[in-house]
């Protein structure tokens, strides 16, 4: 009984193996691998920036007295958009304190004098000129050109109340996108004019921006 029911297994287990060798060989190959996912290296579009650095005015706003040279500070924050791997526009909010003496009364007519600031919203323009590349052939570094111009507000009001100026300025920069892909470091040197007072100034402005 056991002898003849041994035929039977061995027929079965034969049958399955060639099935499932079949199957097998009916089974599409894989046509490639599966894609890697890539991360831009340089990451552009909406981005928010910071600049910071030491403010000189050559000649502050007066409608009276002297108009002493007058070193300061001034902090800038943007909200801007990159157009392409070249332009750029942005709006800003500047705030600025510089240091005067006595000597200096504004536009107070002598019943104020001393140090004033100034807060400055605006726009913004740049221009990237220049791109180099680094030793894998990845533009990070650039040299930009950037102008904009924004109204200015005097504090304290008693010091230079009743002035209104527009500040314009433009200068040049250079910049490096890091390799955190989204941040970026700089350093600007902008000139700058006040209109209608006539007051000249220079500012020196490292540089930090991150990029969604």
């Amino acid at each position: 009984m056991e002898r003849s029911c041994l035929p039977g297994v061995v027929a079965v287990a034969l049958l399955a193996a060639a099935g499932n060798a079949a199957a097998q060989a009916a089974a599409p190959a894989p046509s490639k691998d599966k894609e890697a996912v890539t991360f831009r290296e340089v990451e552009r579009g909406l981005y928010l920036g910071a600049y910071a650095g030491p403010l000189f005015i050559l000649n502050p706003p007066a409608t009276s007295g002297p108009r002493p040279f007058s070193p300061g500070q001034m902090a800038t924050v943007e909200v801007g958009l990159d157009i392409g791997n070249l332009f750029s526009i942005g709006l800003f909010l500047t705030g600025t304190a510089s240091r005067e003496g006595a000597a200096y009364i504004g536009s107070s007519g002598g019943t104020a004098s001393g140090d004033f600031g100034m807060l400055i919203p605006g726009g913004a323009v740049r221009f990237n000129a220049v791109g180099l590349n680094d030793s894998q052939g990845t533009t990070r570094t650039f040299i930009y050109l950037r102008g904009g111009a924004g109204y200015a507000f005097y504090y304290p009001a008693a010091l230079l109340g009743g002035v209104q100026d527009v500040l314009a300025f433009g200068g040049a920069g250079i910049e490096y996108y890091t390799r955190l892909r989204h941040f970026s470091i700089g350093l600007e040197a902008t000139g700058s004019i006040l209109v209608p007072s006539g007051a000249l100034g220079f500012a020196v402005t490292p540089s930090l921006r991150y990029a969604f």
